[in-house]
């Protein structure tokens, strides 16, 4: 993962921001609401992982939109705007292929969205906000959060180790790659079998779960974070009141219709795109002023010399 300053910010506010920017993306049916929190995503993604990863991501995604945007017409004959009749007899819908399109947008923003939060809530940060009041629970959710990033990590050490002894999987007949497969595998549960043990030996020896019980922690909550929490609650309250007041309305089926576009629907996006772009303006601001900064720098150390 790239440097992210925003990810720097107390897990509190960075747990808020998903919540927001998560729930509305949910809730929010409107294809403005939609469109804004898609390229946020992707641009955060970017910012996060690169444009390798983003790139892995996009071409992933496109066969799921394409999958997710056909089978709703072909199973949903709601809607008044025929365009033709199935070879069933079943009429083709303008309203099921567009809420076809919408839910597979929904689907892949919100993947994209979960990746993000993925990179930025690790472990410790969830712990941190849940472990006095659901301890159990935020073990169990911090552990499962884990547990795809590591085991395809220790998948790949195992890989490289049976490799360097002639036991490769991707050369060979089909049933020497199965055995060396299977051999992989073997090798793989055996580690997470014991290093649940040594997890759990770990966590009695540290007085998991004793009373009274203590955890150390690096985080504060500066003046920077409160900052950034009044605009998060500014920006989710006035979203949220326009949903309220229905100006986020927008139904699909059986025929298309929205709230009347107005100055207050148009401030309701502005703020809905702020809240979403928040991450990608506040590490690009951060990048503009570390540059400026080994920009004064440099110039001093010329002016020494």
């Amino acid at each position: 993962m790239k440097r992210d300053p925003f990810s720097s910010c107390h897990p509190a506010v960075t747990m808020l921001y998903f919540v927001l920017v998560i729930g509305f993306t949910m809730f929010f049916n409107h294809p403005v609401c939609l469109g804004i929190s898609l390229a946020c995503a992707l641009a955060y993604v970017l910012s996060l992982k690169g444009k390798k990863a983003a790139r892995f991501n996009i071409l992933y995604m496109l066969p799921l939109l394409l999958i997710t945007a056909l089978v709703n017409p072909a199973f949903s004959h709601q809607g008044v705007t025929i365009l033709a009749y199935l070879p069933s007899g079943n009429p083709l819908t303008l309203e099921s292929i567009l809420y076809g399109i919408y839910a597979a947008v929904l689907l892949i923003t919100v993947i994209a969205w979960f990746s993000c939060f993925n990179a930025v809530m690790t472990s410790d940060k969830f712990v941190y906000l849940f472990g006095r009041i659901i301890p159990a629970l935020s073990l169990v959710l911090s552990m499962s959060l884990r547990f795809v990033p590591r085991f395809a990590a220790q998948v790949r050490v195992i890989s490289n180790a049976q490799r360097c002894i002639g036991r490769d999987v991707r050369s060979g007949g089909l049933i020497r790659r199965a055995r060396h497969g299977i051999k992989i595998l073997s090798i793989l549960v055996t580690w997470a079998l014991e290093n649940a043990i040594e997890t759990a030996d770990s966590m009695k020896d540290r007085g998991f779960g004793l009373p009274g019980r203590t955890a150390f922690s690096l985080y504060r909550f500066d003046r920077r974070d409160r900052a950034v929490l009044l605009f998060l609650l500014f920006c989710g309250g006035g979203v949220l009141a326009a949903a309220l007041t229905g100006q986020l309305r927008f139904v699909y089926m059986p025929i298309l219709y929205g709230a009347p576009f107005g100055l207050w629907q148009m401030g309701a996006f502005g703020l809905f795109l702020a809240l979403c772009a928040l991450p990608v303006v506040f590490n690009r601001k951060e990048a503009l002023q570390w540059k400026k900064l080994q920009k004064r720098q440099t110039q001093s150390l010329r002016y020494k010399t």
